[in-house]
């Protein structure tokens, strides 16, 4: 595995010390290992895990170079992606993985105990109640989330989280466009703006990921996040 991590990160660019490359390893058996039991990846070929779900995470830090000692929320991060990979690469960006599913949860301290990362907090809970709980709202340099719902509800969900002049990055696939031109107006309401669009090719052109980095300009009104369940049925 671990000659299957070095060479899929070196053809993006990216290279890894001793300690990334055995948490790397380590991390890929514990997905394989708890996946068997609860329902982390529908994916576990080891050379596509180490493109489709730890590099495609690292390719984050083409947007955001520098993590370093900024504060990071992950939300609905499943198996940890991006959130893990992006602490493994930078150890000292301080991390919060947030998940509705408990058993994830459980998983994700498990991880981080077995991987030794310091400064990660993996908390249960919905975002549509912490997005307004003072110790969470406006709280975060970043916010990412991946796969977790289509981009006006995911604007409502992620941008209570950050801070006035932090930003939202969003893990799409080739919807991306689409989505983005329903999102004006939940971008005006909830104080976001679209500041960067990055399409990457990852695996020869295999796989394809496309970010959006929205800074959040002004506070998100208080009336938002509405209730849970809301934001998807009637979207901004």
């Amino acid at each position: 595995m671990k000659t299957i991590l070095t060479n899929a990160f070196e053809s993006e660019g990216f290279t890894l010390n001793d300690t990334q490359l055995n948490q790397f390893a380590d991390y890929f058996d514990m997905l394989i290992e708890w996946n068997q039991k609860i329902n982390l990846t529908a994916i576990e070929e080891p050379t596509e895990v180490a493109y489709k779900h730890f590099v495609d995470s690292a390719c984050l830090l083409r947007v955001v170079k520098d993590l370093k000692g900024k504060s990071m929320i992950d939300i609905g991060t499943g198996a940890g992606f991006p959130g893990v990979p992006l602490k493994i690469m930078e150890p000292e960006l301080d991390l919060t993985l947030f998940d509705s599913l408990n058993k994830r949860i459980v998983f994700l301290q498990e991880l981080c105990k077995k991987l030794e990362l310091k400064d990660v907090k993996a908390v249960h809970g919905r975002a549509e109640e912490f997005g307004i709980k003072p110790d969470y709202r406006q709280q975060y340099d970043i916010a990412t989330a991946r796969a977790v719902a289509r981009m006006p509800v995911l604007l409502e969900i992620c941008l209570p989280f950050v801070k006035k002049g932090g930003i939202l990055i969003a893990l799409k696939g080739p919807e991306l466009e689409n989505e983005l031109k329903e999102s004006e107006n939940a971008l005006k309401e909830l104080g976001g703006k679209v500041i960067a669009v990055q399409e990457f090719t990852l695996a020869d052109g295999a796989y394809t990921r496309n970010l959006a980095v929205i800074e959040k300009v002004k506070d998100t009104p208080k009336k938002y996040p509405r209730k849970a369940g809301t934001p998807q049925k009637k979207p901004l």
